[in-house]
């Protein structure tokens, strides 16, 4: 794993990394899948299973008796983990709905806000099953109260999909769930086909093929954003533990080869300690090989001067993760103008699965301006305009003269017929 000490090449590493792209070859093979299943609908879908997945498919959908009975196809344990991290994210997700406090009409002025009707959620598959993206993305649709969730995610090569998603699927509340994965399944759900209902908003993480397809359908349906490959930054001091800065970065390079896990710290034996130790941890992980290909590919200890370098480092690139390992971490929250999810002393790992607020974060430097999956991803609001004839006294003359400006007549005598009226002791409602 490198080690960067120079400012300007930390400062180049980190401000490189930008939302996914439309990467010629896979953009077009996506725009062809789109406008396939646009076009032909399950039958599409059907022929992607087969030559995608090399999954021969009697159906898309999974019946509800397979969701009941994946149930008792996984451990006790297991179930119980999710349902205290279930409770978990629930209980996050009421408080911030319950302190969002938008909904307001005041001096005829005001915001309505409902759920959305239909959300559809992906669930990646693959490399690993994610019970948990199942769950950080439905319940806090359903504490929105959405009207139905629509689940997609691949099916593995015996044609099913895995019990314990299945098994979060139905503790979630998911009423839907189809065995589509990749582009297509955007295209579905986007689209609508004979069996996948069109959604109005389309959440999760995926490949660069789901990601390239979420961009493209963006507009016919609404998105979460553009989920590029996961990141942590860890911003270290002299008091942190070497041996849970090692543990931390692996987590978060055991994810993909493409995941990025980086330490910045003040201290020089901080940095050497780690990457030591790094080396003797990676031997005890099943995931090894991707793991080490991660850290080599896109990992860095990166030794900075002063704390404030290191915090500009960490602004610059708007991690997905921020995780702050330092004395008296929490003086520093303030100065933090940039992150997805930021742990305090906190292992991220724990963020991924049963603290509460969800895991489906910004990457890519777009938590510059984008936010974690939440509540508020599954409400809308609608503006309220409801004034009295007072108003209209006061506001009209202002609007007309406006109109007319833009060269809007009719805009303009809409509100000056009302006027009049008002002038000859007519009601505004009159007309």
């Amino acid at each position: 794993m490198r080690v960067i000490r120079d400012l300007e090449a930390a400062r180049a590493l980190l401000g490189e990394r930008s939302p996914v792209e439309s990467a010629g070859e896979a953009s077009e093979k996506v725009r062809q899948i789109l406008e396939q299943v646009r076009s032909r609908g399950d039958s599409a879908l059907l022929d992607y299973s087969r030559t995608i997945d090399g999954v021969e498919l009697a159906q898309l959908e999974v019946t509800q008796e397979e969701i009941a009975g994946s149930r008792k196809m996984v451990s006790e344990e297991l179930v119980s983990a999710l349902e205290l991290a279930s409770e978990r994210i629930r209980t996050f997700h009421v408080i911030q709905k319950r302190n969002l406090g938008l909904e307001f009409v005041e001096g005829g002025l005001g915001f309505l806000v409902r759920p959305l009707e239909r959300v559809g959620i992906y669930v990646p598959g693959g490399k690993a099953s994610y019970p948990s993206t199942v769950l950080m993305a439905a319940i806090p649709a359903s504490v929105a109260g959405v009207d139905e969730m629509v689940m997609t995610t691949p099916p593995t090569p015996d044609g099913t999909v895995p019990a314990i998603v299945l098994a979060a699927a139905g503790i979630a509340g998911v009423a839907r769930i189809f065995k589509v994965g990749g582009a297509q399944a955007v295209a579905a759900m986007a689209y609508g086909t004979e069996s996948v209902p069109r959604v109005d908003k389309i959440c999760g993480p995926g490949n660069i093929f789901v990601t390239l397809a979420k961009k493209q359908v963006y507009g016919t349906v609404a998105i979460d954003g553009l989920h590029g490959p996961t990141e942590t930054v860890i911003l270290a001091d002299d008091s942190a533990n070497p041996v849970f800065c090692a543990a931390d970065l692996l987590a978060q390079a055991e994810h993909d080869e493409m995941a990025s896990a980086i330490l910045i710290t003040t201290s020089p034996r901080l940095a050497d300690q780690v990457r030591e130790e790094i080396e003797r941890q990676l031997v005890e992980i099943e995931r090894q090989a991707i793991a080490r290909q991660s850290l080599e590919r896109n990992g860095a200890i990166i030794v900075v001067p002063d704390i404030d370098e290191a915090i500009d480092l960490v602004n610059l690139c708007a991690p997905e993760h921020l995780c702050l390992t330092m004395k008296d971490a929490r003086s520093y929250l303030g100065r933090i103008r940039h992150a997805g999810g930021i742990f305090v002393e906190s292992p991220e790992a724990l963020g991924d699965y049963s603290a509460g607020p969800s895991h489906v974060m910004p990457t890519g430097r777009t938590a510059r301006f984008s936010s974690p999956l939440s509540v508020l991803d599954f409400l809308k609001v609608s503006t309220l305009v409801d004034l009295d004839e007072e108003a209209l006294k006061a506001l009209g003359p202002a609007a007309a003269s406006i109109a007319r400006a833009e060269g809007l007549t009719a805009h303009a005598r809409s509100v000056e017929r009302r006027l009049e009226d008002l002038e000859h002791g007519g009601s505004a409602n009159d007309l």
